[in-house]
């Protein structure tokens, strides 16, 4: 199974006995939005809600921090996906939020995982079928794997500030990232990361919600000045929407690419840490 998959592609997989469908739709706070109520209002036949909202830690250091592995494990086998299932993500959000879960599935050992191109509203848009209410499928064993490498901490990203080992790619909106626009946290500095080049996640995306080819990935990687030759750290305000460029950049081949997972929900309201203002 490829890692980006079609509405065509879903459509004549629906009922694969080892294939889960996933709606991994999140979405901000200010988008009055419930994706809970949506999705038993209306989803692709066969998926299971992620509520993605909660799969964190309840420890960690920002509100969407990455849950343990064994959270993680947990919740899997709640929706009925075990050891040797195929799964597609799929969302109906802003933030393409589908991308967080993938990231999840790859780093605790999921060795099958998509995500459905053009999401929930593509598969709308071509009329095809959806059904209402909340599936509960038999739980399954899920081992986790534990992913550390493909992570990066604080202290890694402090290091690196000095180091500049690895690019850090910022997905936020470019007047976030110039520090024009005051961050949606109370008490957190505006600006970036010293160093980091800028790559709006939006812009990875057609006009139809469906993700560019490798050529436009490519170009908006290259015209934000990103070495693709080099190691790549991705960066946003709380690690969601970092996952979407980690995703884009899988699908260039790119493998040396990690996730600064506390993001600027951790770097930006830390006095300690330098932040730099204007265009990268």
């Amino acid at each position: 199974m490829d890692t980006l998959v079609s509405t065509d592609w879903l459509a004549g997989e629906l009922g694969s006995d080892d294939l889960r469908i996933v709606d991994a739709s999140w979405h901000l706070p200010d988008a009055g939005r419930d994706a809970a109520a949506e999705f038993a209002s209306g989803h692709i036949p066969g998926a299971v809600f992620l509520d993605l909202g909660t799969l964190t830690d309840p420890d960690g250091a920002s509100d969407n921090t990455l849950p343990p592995p064994r959270r993680f494990a947990d919740r899997m086998g709640m929706l009925g996906i075990g050891d040797g299932c195929r799964v597609v993500f799929y969302d109906d959000s802003a933030v393409h939020s589908a991308a967080r879960a993938w990231f999840m599935a790859r780093l605790f050992g999921i060795g099958e995982a998509a995500i459905l191109d053009g999401g929930l509203a593509k598969w709308r848009a071509e009329g095809r079928e959806t059904e209402a209410g909340h599936a509960v499928p038999p739980e399954r064993d899920f081992t986790p794997g534990s992913g550390v490498a493909s992570l990066r901490s604080r202290q890694d990203m402090l290091a690196n500030v000095d180091t500049g080992a690895e690019q850090v790619v910022d997905a936020r909106g470019p007047a976030r990232f110039r520090g024009d626009e005051p961050e949606p946290r109370p008490g957190m500095a505006a600006g970036h990361i010293p160093g980091a080049r800028n790559v709006h996640y939006a812009a990875l995306f057609e006009p139809d919600g469906t993700l560019k080819d490798d050529a436009g990935l490519r170009s908006a990687f290259e015209d934000a000045g990103v070495d693709l030759g080099r190691p790549v750290v991705t960066s946003c305000g709380s690690g969601i929407t970092a996952c979407v460029l980690a995703f884009a950049l899988d699908r260039l081949g790119k493998r040396d690419v990690a996730l600064y997972d506390g993001s600027w929900a951790e770097w930006g309201i830390d006095p300690a840490t330098p932040k730099a203002t204007g265009p990268a």
